[in-house]
């Protein structure tokens, strides 16, 4: 009888984890649907095991479950005196693809009819009863970490979800409805959807808006549109409440770096494009949000940005740049843009300071710099001699400006910087990068070692003199992310706190999370676990 306890066969390993929370004999269809024998248990493992078979049991671990549903009523094809009800388990588990594809989430549903109350009203209780219990033990379990505040979004859910229609190859909003619509609903987050029109458009709607009918922020499209979301939030008098509220990267642009950072530190495999947007909207319907840091960024006209991904000069900005007329290539753009550049390689001229992270820190640090690429102590600093013009006293400044968190590790731009930074000797450079996740694109893993909250800067700098050949190594072990096993003597990197970048010419653009700067002295530091970001770890 449907809803009995199973007979022998089912076992589970010892200790509280194998603990079954629940028992019962289910069809997994209308007649003559075999009947199987599940068991919950406290491990978070739905167990399913089809009777009458002799094959092992199968376990779906509720890890890659986002949703569970009761309905009343028979199933299609389904007749009896009694209405029978049903609950359904969705899941997204890694599976294998063809050939020698990498595992990539693929949707499971598995749905048991309920027949084993005398009555329509007890058979949808009993249903209820056992997806109410997946849902609770599908939840991820927030990590006990001292320090560090992470987080679950309340169930039901509501999102706001902002979508720029033209970011990347332009199909942003069909990939909303293909592929994230489908699991939101399955994971009971309901959604209110603005499409930008402008820039600055979402920038403008998070800086005015009443963000307390929405538990979480959401942007699908590339890294730009969460630069505008970042920036508005902190331009609003509440910032500090603002800045808090949970916000979720959906990649649908060109390098989704952001997306990509957070799909390696939860320890999945590379991917890309749909695949990569499965991961992270699966992310959003586990719910699981972690502290992410945050860099304020101040330039000698007086803005005051804050940045999540990257400050750049140089090279790699100028192929970021350069490659937006591609944008329709998708992620290929990037390498049209780096031949581009090479063919033209640039060197740019100017001073670097920074203030690097403390040899405690580094010493656990699996990619620290080695001594051949790094500077161990401070150089002499004097005041530049033929440095961009500063600022005039009465510079404008951004607003809320006195309110904002400040910046204690720097000083004004008119002042050298402290005696404790180390200021680099060379004068001319290739590229200049600070990158505060670890990949910069889908496929450009450029700080391997980097964590949403490790508190520091991953700044690289390439010293002029590097041939073409070298660079373009550099750049195709950059997929890889095994471009410091290299040793290439033009490449140092350095873990830092803070960091002065004064140009001697405005040549060439800068860019602060792919987005374009005008290039004139930028310093800036690291504001740990500012904001919180959707993530799977």
């Amino acid at each position: 009888m449907e809803g009995a306890q199973p007979g022998p066969g089912a076992s589970s390993p010892p200790g509280e984890a194998a603990e079954v929370l629940l028992r019962g004999v289910f069809a997994q269809g209308p007649p003559p649907a075999p009947s199987c024998a599940l068991s919950l248990t406290r491990g978070r493992q739905l167990h399913v095991e089809r009777l009458g078979s002799a094959g092992p049991s199968a376990g779906l671990p509720l890890a890659d479950c986002i949703g569970c549903r009761a309905a009343a009523g028979p199933q299609p094809g389904e007749s009896g005196p009694v209405p029978a009800a049903s609950f359904s388990v969705v899941c997204y588990p890694f599976q294998r693809g063809r050939w020698d594809a990498a595992p990539s989430r693929q949707r499971l549903v598995q749905t048991f009819r309920v027949c084993a109350a005398q009555d329509a009203e007890g058979n949808l209780r009993i249903a209820e009863t056992w997806a109410g219990k997946i849902r609770e033990l599908a939840a991820p379990q927030v990590p006990p970490q001292a320090g560090a505040t992470h987080g679950l979004l309340p169930r039901p859910c509501h999102a706001l979800l902002l979508l720029n229609p033209r970011s990347g190859t332009g199909q942003a909003l069909q990939l909303f409805r293909s592929h994230v619509q489908p699991m939101l609903a399955e994971a009971d987050i309901a959604f209110t959807l603005f499409v930008t029109e402008k820039p600055n458009h979402a920038r403008e709607l998070v800086r005015v808006e009443d963000l307390s009918q929405w538990d979480a922020v959401v942007v699908l499209a590339g890294d730009g549109l969460l630069h505008e979301v970042v920036n508005g939030l902190m331009e609003r008098q509440d910032w500090d409440a603002a800045i808090k509220k949970p916000l979720c990267t959906l990649p649908g642009g060109s390098g989704n770096a952001l997306a990509a950072s957070i799909n390696h530190y939860a320890g999945n495999p590379r991917a890309f494009k749909e695949e990569l947007l499965t991961n992270c909207t699966f992310f959003l319907c586990k719910g699981l949000y972690a502290p992410m840091d945050l860099v304020s960024l101040s330039t000698a006209s007086g803005k005051r940005l804050f940045s999540f991904l990257s400050f750049g000069w140089g090279f790699i900005s100028d192929v970021d740049i350069a490659s937006e007329k591609y944008r329709k290539l998708g992620n290929a753009r990037f390498t049209v843009g780096t031949i581009q550049q090479l063919a033209a390689m640039q060197v740019y001229k100017g001073r670097l300071s920074y203030l690097p992270v403390e040899t405690s820190s580094l010493s656990s640090s699996p990619r620290s710099p080695s001594a051949q690429n790094s500077h161990p102590g401070p150089c002499s600093n004097g005041h530049p001699l033929h440095i961009l013009p500063q600022p005039s006293p009465g510079a404008r400044q951004p607003p809320h400006a006195g309110s904002l968190p400040g910046d204690p590790l720097l000083v004004p731009f008119d002042q050298p910087v402290p005696k404790h930074w180390t200021v680099v000797p060379e004068e001319e450079f290739i590229s200049i990068f600070a990158i505060y996740q670890s990949h910069l694109g889908a496929d450009f893993t450029m700080a391997p070692a980097a964590t949403l909250q490790d508190g520091s800067m991953h700044l690289f700098y390439l010293k002029a003199g590097v041939s073409r050949l070298a660079l373009l190594k550099l750049f195709l072990a950059m997929e890889k992310g095994t471009h410091l096993d290299m040793n290439c003597p033009h490449l140092h990197y350095v873990p830092v706190r803070a960091f002065r970048v004064e140009p001697f010419a405005s040549t060439g653009l800068m860019t602060v999370d792919g987005e374009p700067l005008a290039c004139e002295p930028v310093q800036g530091q690291v504001h740990g676990q500012l904001c919180r970001i959707i993530s799977g770890s």
